[in-house]
This record gives C-alpha cells, sequence and structure tokens, in this order.
C-alpha cells in the first residue's frame, strides 16, 4: 500500500489504469513528480553557482517563467510527461513553486507575537521552449489534452472576466455546504445531483438537484478570450486566414493588445460552445477546440503594455552605435537599401520611425511628437516601396492602399446595450483632427467618444493627372485641400526625371538587385538587420525625449521667421499664396524634426547641428512643394516670353470667339508652323489662368471665351 498516506482521492475506475497499473503506482508517480519538480525548482543551478529559478520566485513569488530546455536538461523525463499530460501536471508544478517558495521565506511574527509560517499564494508557472511552432492548420484531434506551440497575431482581446476556481454549494432543505472543484480554462463545475446528508429519522430526505450556488463565497481569479489569428505569411495563396480562440489567466490577463505577434505554449482543449452551430440537440460529442494558455512569448515587445526587456549587450551595443560620428549615416543607409538614390526621403523616413517628443503642457493640451509625411510624384518612383519598409520596420505599423481605405472613409460603431448602433463618419473629417490633435471624436446615436490615434502618417500619392505636370501650378498637381497639407511636416515632390547618367545608374542597380536576388535569400544577414534596426528605434523610442537648446531655439525662431518674409515676398510677386501654406505647425515640424534627428543619436538635447539639418530637409521638402510648378511667366527668359506671346497671338487667330477645337489638332497646327510645342502649350496654361480659355470634355477640347 505505498503511497495510502499521500493526501490523494482514491476512486476505483478500471478503465482509468489499463495495463495492469494500479491507482497506487499512479499516485506514486504523482507523489514522486511533485518531488522533483521541487527538486527541479530548488536544485536548477548554472556552472557558476547561480538558481534561477529559486531567485526568480523569491523576486517575484506570483509567478515563474520555466525554461522547457532547462527542465530536460534536469530530467528528460518531466518535460515528456508535460507534453503529454499537461492538465494533470502543472497543477503539480504549481503546488511544488508554492511549497519550494513558504520553504524559501523565513517566519513572520503572527498577531499573537509568536513566529508563524509565511502565507504563500499560488504561483503561477509559465512554460518557455525554443521548439519550432505547428501550423494551425495542422492542430488536429491527436492534438487533444497535449501541449502545443503555435504563432500567430492576435485579433481581438475580450474584457476580463471572474472565473471560478472553486465553487461554494448550499443544499436547500438540509443547508449543508459543499465546495466543488472547478475544471481551469473554459470548462464549468460538476455539480452532484443528490445531497450526501444522511437523514435523521423523522427528517425529511433531501431532494435530487438540492445544491444552490453561493456566489459570493466562491474563490475566482481574473480570466480573458483572446483570438490568435495566423500570420499572413503562414497563409496558404488564395485562402483566408483561420483563427483559435485562447483562454488566458491569472497574470497573464490584459497583457496583451489586439495586434501583437505572439507564439504561445498551451493546452489544447475542448469546450461546449454555448451558442452551437450544430443546432440540434443530438450533436452531444461535437466540441469546439481552444488553446488553454500556458506561455506567451511575444515577436516583438514593442506593441505590449509590458516594459520592453533590452538586455544589457543590446544596451551596450547601441550606446555604442549612437556615439559614432556617422550614426545617422548609417542609420539612414539601413532605410529601404533596395532603392536607389532619394537620400533626402530615406532621411526623413527616418526621422518619422524615430519620432520627435510628445510634450503634455500645464493646461493639459498635448503637443504631437509624431511626423507625418507625405510623398506626391510619378508612377514608379518607388512611393509604395517605403510605405511597405515603414510597414516592416515600424514596431506596429498598419499599411492600407488605394480604394480600400479612401473610399470607405472611418468607420466606427457604437455599442450601446447590445444594440449595435453602427455609424461613419468620413475620414477626410477625421483625418484632421487624427493628424493634428492625435484623436477621433465621434458624436453619433447619443453617444459621443473620443478616440485616441497617436500615430505618424506616410501617405503616397499620384497627382490628379497621374504624372507631375510641370506646366501646371502646384494647385493643380497637389489636390489636397490646403488644410491636410499643412498637417504634412514633409511633403516630397518626387519626379521621375530622365537623365542619362541617373538612368543609367538607376538601371544597373535594379538589374543588379534581379541578377542577386536568389543568392541574398540564402544569407540570413538581411532580417536580422531589420530586426536590429526595429529594436533600436523601439529602444529609442523608450529611452529618449530630446529637448531643444537655447541657442538651437533663437537659431530656429529667426529661421522660420525668414521663411515666412519669402513666402509673402513670393506670394506678392506671383499674386497668389503658396500652394503649401508656411504655418505655425511647419515651426512645429521643424522642431520635431531637430528632436528626432537628436534622438537617433540618444542625446537629450537637440543642438544647433540637429536644427540646420531639419531645416535642410525642410527646405528640400516642403519649401521644394511649395515653390514648385509653373511660377507663372515671371521667370521666363525675354525670347521665350516674346514666342509665348507670338503662340499666344496664332492661337487667338486659328480660334474665333465661342469657337473649340481638340487640343491635339491645336498644337499640331501650331507645330506645323514652326512653333515649339512646350511653348504653345505654356502658352495656352497661360490664357487659361486669365480665363481667355477654357477646357471642356476632361482637358481634351479647348473653348475660346470672350
Amino acid at each position: 500500500m505505498s503511497g495510502w498516506d499521500e493526501g490523494a482521492v482514491f476512486y476505483s475506475d478500471q478503465a482509468q489504469f489499463p495495463r495492469g497499473a494500479g491507482p497506487d503506482q499512479a499516485s506514486t508517480t504523482h507523489h514522486s513528480v511533485l518531488r522533483k519538480f521541487k527538486e527541479f525548482i530548488r536544485g536548477f543551478g548554472t556552472e557558476k553557482n547561480v538558481f534561477p529559478y529559486r531567485e526568480s520566485l523569491v523576486h517575484d513569488p506570483k509567478h515563474l517563467l520555466v525554461d522547457m530546455e532547462d527542465l530536460n536538461s534536469f530530467d528528460s523525463d518531466l518535460p515528456s510527461k508535460l507534453r503529454s499530460a499537461p492538465a494533470d501536471f502543472l497543477p503539480l508544478f504549481e503546488i511544488a513553486a508554492a511549497e519550494v517558495l513558504g520553504s524559501l521565506r523565513s517566519k513572520v511574527a503572527g498577531e499573537t507575537g509568536e513566529m508563524e509560517e509565511p502565507v504563500t499564494g499560488e504561483v503561477q508557472i509559465l512554460l518557455t521552449s525554443k521548439e519550432d511552432s505547428v501550423s494551425m492548420r495542422s492542430l488536429g484531434a491527436q492534438y487533444i489534452s497535449k501541449l502545443v506551440k503555435i504563432a500567430g497575431i492576435t485579433i481581438a482581446a475580450s474584457r476580463t472576466k471572474a472565473k471560478a476556481t472553486h465553487v461554494t454549494l448550499v443544499c436547500k432543505n438540509c443547508k449543508n455546504i459543499k465546495t466543488v472543484p472547478c475544471r481551469p480554462g473554459l470548462g464549468g463545475a460538476i455539480v452532484p445531483r443528490s445531497c450526501d446528508h444522511i437523514p435523521q429519522p423523522g427528517e425529511e430526505p433531501c431532494p435530487i438537484d438540492p445544491w444552490i450556488v453561493v456566489p459570493d463565497k466562491s474563490k475566482y481569479v481574473d480570466q480573458q478570450t483572446l483570438k490568435l489569428q495566423e500570420n499572413p505569411e503562414d497563409v496558404p495563396t488564395g485562402e483566408l486566414p483561420r483563427n483559435i480562440l485562447l483562454s488566458v489567466d491569472r497574470h497573464l490577463v490584459q497583457t496583451i493588445v489586439p495586434g501583437t505577434r505572439l507564439t504561445i505554449m498551451g493546452i489544447y482543449s475542448i469546450y461546449q460552445a454555448a451558442n452551437s452551430s450544430t443546432g440540434q440537440k443530438g450533436a452531444v460529442a461535437i466540441r469546439q477546440p481552444y488553446i488553454r494558455v500556458v506561455g506567451i512569448e511575444e515577436a516583438n515587445e514593442a506593441n505590449s503594455r509590458c516594459p520592453s526587456s533590452f538586455t544589457s549587450e543590446e544596451i551596450e551595443e547601441f550606446k555604442k552605435f549612437a556615439s559614432e560620428a556617422d550614426s545617422y549615416k548609417n542609420i539612414c543607409s539601413k532605410i529601404a537599401p533596395s532603392i536607389y538614390g532619394h537620400e533626402d526621403v530615406k532621411k526623413a523616413v527616418a526621422c518619422l520611425l524615430f519620432g520627435g517628443s510628445r510634450k503634455g503642457l500645464p493646461d493639459g493640451v498635448r503637443l504631437r511628437g509624431d511626423i507625418n509625411i507625405l510623398l506626391l510624384g510619378d508612377p514608379s518612383t518607388a512611393k509604395s516601396q517605403f510605405l511597405k519598409f515603414v510597414e516592416k520596420t515600424a514596431p506596429i505599423a498598419v499599411y492600407t492602399s488605394g480604394k480600400g481605405s479612401s473610399a470607405a472613409g472611418l468607420t466606427a460603431s457604437v455599442i450601446r446595450d447590445n444594440s449595435t448602433v453602427s455609424s461613419s463618419t468620413s475620414l477626410i473629417v477625421a483625418i484632421h483632427e487624427a493628424m493634428e490633435q492625435q484623436t477621433i471624436s465621434i458624436a453619433k446615436a447619443g453617444i459621443t467618444t473620443v478616440l485616441n490615434s497617436r500615430t505618424s502618417v506616410l501617405a503616397a500619392a499620384n497627382p490628379p493627372s497621374g504624372r507631375y505636370d510641370d506646366l501646371k501650378t502646384a494647385q493643380d498637381n497637389i489636390d489636397l485641400q490646403t488644410t491636410i497639407l499643412s498637417r504634412f511636416d514633409m511633403i516630397f515632390i518626387v519626379k521621375d526625371i530622365r537623365m542619362y547618367s541617373q538612368d543609367k545608374l538607376i538601371a544597373s542597380h535594379i538589374i543588379k538587385l534581379h541578377a542577386s536576388a536568389d543568392a541574398a535569400s540564402s544569407d540570413t544577414r538581411a532580417p536580422k538587420e531589420e530586426n536590429w534596426l526595429k529594436r533600436y528605434i523601439q529602444y529609442c523610442r523608450t529611452e529618449c525625449r530630446p529637448r531643444l537648446s537655447d541657442s538651437a531655439a533663437t537659431m530656429l525662431q529667426n529661421n522660420y521667421v525668414k521663411i515666412r518674409q519669402d513666402m509673402k515676398q513670393q506670394a506678392n510677386e506671383s499674386g497668389e499664396s503658396a500652394a503649401v501654406p508656411i504655418t505655425v505647425r511647419q515651426l512645429e515640424a521643424i522642431i520635431r524634426l531637430s528632436e528626432a534627428l537628436a534622438k537617433m543619436r540618444l542625446s537629450y538635447v537637440a543642438t544647433e547641428e540637429n536644427v540646420l539639418e531639419a531645416i535642410r530637409l525642410f527646405n528640400v521638402s516642403t519649401m521644394d512643394a511649395a515653390r514648385s510648378g509653373i511660377n507663372q511667366h515671371l521667370n521666363l527668359t525675354a525670347e521665350m516670353a516674346n514666342e509665348i506671346k507670338q503662340a499666344e497671338t496664332q492661337i487667338k487667330r486659328r480660334m474665333g470667339i465661342g469657337s473649340h477645337i481638340s487640343e491635339r489638332r491645336l498644337i499640331d497646327d501650331l507645330t506645323r508652323m514652326g512653333l515649339n510645342e512646350s511653348i504653345v502649350r505654356r502658352a495656352l496654361m497661360i490664357m487659361h489662368q486669365r480665363e481667355e480659355v477654357e477646357y471642356k470634355r476632361e482637358r481634351r477640347v479647348i473653348v475660346r471665351k470672350a
């Protein structure tokens, strides 16, 4: 009768122990496994007499992170037991941890002054392993009740619920109290049908189903459900991504926000769905699968609520890199290395990834630190490639394109008393507020709410006519409202300039990329570099919030005033305001750029050097865009002005007032007469601005006005 006095519950169930294994042996294994677990936590040590698990348990008595590889090196029998029957052995592991914790703590003085054992709470064991994760599609019936490891993206997180671990029941007849344990995960408690009270003579026996649940006396833990979806790269072509339900409890609750990439270890379990889709009462045997999570690893900790963990080696490496003289240049060379040229755009994108400093003023106003950039220009100038690169490199990013984002607008759904009131607000209205105040206010169906949208915007667009047209004014090319334009810190006009030397370099660069593509795929350095940049950006964003130095502030002030004067002068000369307004927002933009440049070097002060570089970037982007387009006919040479006048005369001769003609035909006729085509177009442009002619039928037909 070995193992009789271990406090186990004995019952006879012949199917439970096939092949002649008696209940004694089962309990013995449980007892010996418990002992082994305790030995592991107490005695597992590295070569320098460091006992990691013992120390981490004393340091944080609520939970203990156990590496399966360490467990395997201690006793190769334990991991296989945990993998095959985690539901049986994990509670043992947790009991072992709690007992070890109790023995590690010194006695405390009780209320009477006597020394008592300290009260230890439950310890949650979290598992981690370096094995490969299995695909979500391959999870089948053979994995039920086994330990599995899968990876994916969380797409939804429920609110926290209280899950009973022990339910207290009261008999309604004899007031007998009974405590029933609850199955962990999404399982419920099994309530006995009859009361075990033996009635005395003359007493009425307890009826069937006499138990009433007493919620107040029951014990609870926090529980939350998550939805995990396959990683986009694992989804087979042409299929929809699958998702699976996860259940997390105790210390894992509310550590994960939707959108995080996770690798989880858990017990593949089943539950009876309440609103079963089978609909038939007979389908008792159909169960829904879910995973009870016993360990979470995050692919990148940037978007979780937990503080990001950087190792001391990483921090040292980051600081060493930041102190190098050409760290700014090195970062810019890591931004979209497959794109040739566009040096200034790369520098701007680097600033956007690092971001400025967010500030809160005493009166509660918050100033944004995020940088917004607009790339506008010809097709095939690598605009979308920049967007894709930023999506991969930023710690958390969303990429959207085309009709998917612009036509739908921003849809907000307001839920009230389970009756969904769906409301859709146009994105254009919302984006003004989202880009400057970084909130989105919704007032629909009697509910007013403010959503946070703390994000940088990197937008790419083509001009209305498809290509950037130098003959048009900047306003016609940049077909956006000034209210939106002023919210972009930098606006780049990316033109596809035909230049022999440059075209040759770009062509050789692209041919080289294609030629060496396969060789690069075997080299693992690229993703490592990408990951390094991601970690560095994350570290800079969490650790460093630079401010302007006094000398830099004075210099910035003088420069801003000068830029405003220049724009005023340009407006006076041309008779119309610039397409891109230069406002106080642009001053804030330069401040943010200076802070981002300082942040790249982990410096807490933005110096004059940073301000100069920020002003240079601002000049090559937004100021360039503000001055772009046909600058009326001010900058024309005398002979050019003369030629345009001649062309105007010929056009007026060719067209009577009120007559219309195809633009192509008019240009062909005048070029036959020896006039240059671009001069004719420019003349038409100027006449159109003076409203002497107007375009009809998608600019194909010209009508002369009176």
